[in-house]
């Protein structure tokens, strides 16, 4: 057995990035920028009001109250284009650019209007309400660095500097193949002896912002049948993940149909639980995953190195999950010789520390208790965790 790190270093080592393509605006969240996003401006472009108010010299209200001559007024899309001299005031509403010459904006709510003149009722210092002309970014400046994901919150950003589409690594192509005699479609009514096929919708489900995902007709416990698949699925995918089949039974054929195929099988068993027997290999440009068929087993070996090497290949800066630290509420036992990644529910105590708390599994088949997982622990082999521990955690 190897460990974790080194099977996920063999799978980094074989990963090869793909092309890029240009996307759309309107669906690019969740695609890896393979360009550096540029400011095409200042932002703002211009000295912006925070505040309706009124635009003024700060020290013509150093001795406030002070009334100034109303000469103007400054609106979004529509400024006021003279420069603003001593005893003269703008209105100026949110967002508008703030008058040549004046250097505070008082909020309207501290001014009385009368015609032609403004009542300024307390002092604005300089800067007050103003936000300066590239404050936020400079023209140039780097927005979003190549290699991020591109999220919800990034879009406005991309619209504001004129990127209506983007420059992003292409999108992998995953096939995922279950396995096994006693699997039928989920829309089946299983027989004696049969299970509908949960393995491909959860890996589905998992990959479908990371990958063009294509779920494949499930495969019998037959070489023939296995090896027909697995040629077909490698000649239209970039990564093929193939569920069931990779243990040592009398039924487990991925691993030799896989040789015969002449695909080079770089490991086979990770000093890991759930997720012991996953195998990974290459055929030629090709990357195949066989992970165990248990439920849970294939949800930790997917997020651990499957989603990791879909991000390297799009040249993502982060491909890791999100982890962080929380106290454990109960103990969690340890694998001999195996390193734990096990589902766990996250939470919060009343002082705002994050607590973890196992799941009672009756074995990596129960994805029912899986359902209520939101992140993986790791559990060191043999010593396990105890209550109080801190815990490195996952999340998903």
């Amino acid at each position: 057995m190897i460990t974790i790190e080194e099977a996920r270093d063999i799978v980094r080592s074989k990963i090869r990035k793909l092309g890029t393509e240009e996307v759309r605006l309107g669906v690019c969240v969740g695609r890896v920028l393979a360009e550096d996003v540029k400011a095409d401006l200042d932002l703002p472009p211009f000295d912006r009001s925070q505040m309706d108010g009124y635009a003024v010299i700060s020290t013509d209200t150093s001795e406030a109250p002070v009334t100034l001559d109303l000469i103007g007024e400054s609106a979004a899309g529509r400024g006021w284009d003279g420069v603003l001299e001593r005893g003269q005031t703008v209105k100026t509403m949110t967002g508008a650019r703030v008058p040549k010459g004046a250097d505070a904006v008082q909020q309207i709510e501290l001014a009385e209007a009368n015609g032609s003149s403004v009542t300024i009722l307390e002092s604005a210092k300089a800067g007050k309400n103003i936000v300066k002309t590239g404050a936020e970014i400079r023209e140039g400046e780097i927005v979003i660095p190549a290699g991020e994901r591109i999220t919800r919150a990034m879009v406005a950003s991309l619209a504001a500097f004129g990127y209506s589409s983007v420059k992003a690594a292409r999108s992998p192509r995953l096939a995922i193949l279950s396995t096994g005699s006693e699997i039928v479609d989920v829309s089946e009514k299983p027989g004696p002896d049969q299970i509908r096929n949960s393995n491909s919708a959860m890996l589905s489900a998992f990959a479908s912002d990371l990958a063009d995902v294509s779920v494949l007709p499930i495969a019998p416990d037959d070489p023939e049948g296995l090896r027909t698949s697995i040629s077909k699925a490698l000649d239209q995918c970039d990564f093929l993940v193939i569920s069931g089949g990779v243990s040592v039974g009398d039924y487990d054929f991925t691993k030799p149909v896989l040789k015969d195929l002449g695909a080079e099988i770089h490991f086979e068993k990770i000093a890991l639980k759930p997720g012991k027997p996953t195998v990974f290999a290459t055929s030629k440009d090709k990357c195949v995953f066989g992970l165990p068929g248990n439920p849970v087993s294939i949800a930790v070996t997917f997020l651990v190195f499957v989603r990791t090497a879909l991000l390297l290949a799009q040249g993502a800066s982060d491909p890791e999950l999100r982890s962080g630290f929380a106290e454990v509420t109960h103990d969690i036992k340890g694998a001999k010789g195996r390193h734990g990644l096990l589902p766990v529910k996250t939470g919060f105590r009343e002082d705002g520390r994050m607590i973890v708390e196992s799941l009672k599994f009756s074995g990596s088949s129960n994805f029912v208790t899986f359902a209520s997982a939101d992140a993986i622990a790791s559990v060191p082999a043999d010593s396990g965790l105890r209550k109080g521990d801190t815990a490195e955690v996952y999340f998903f």
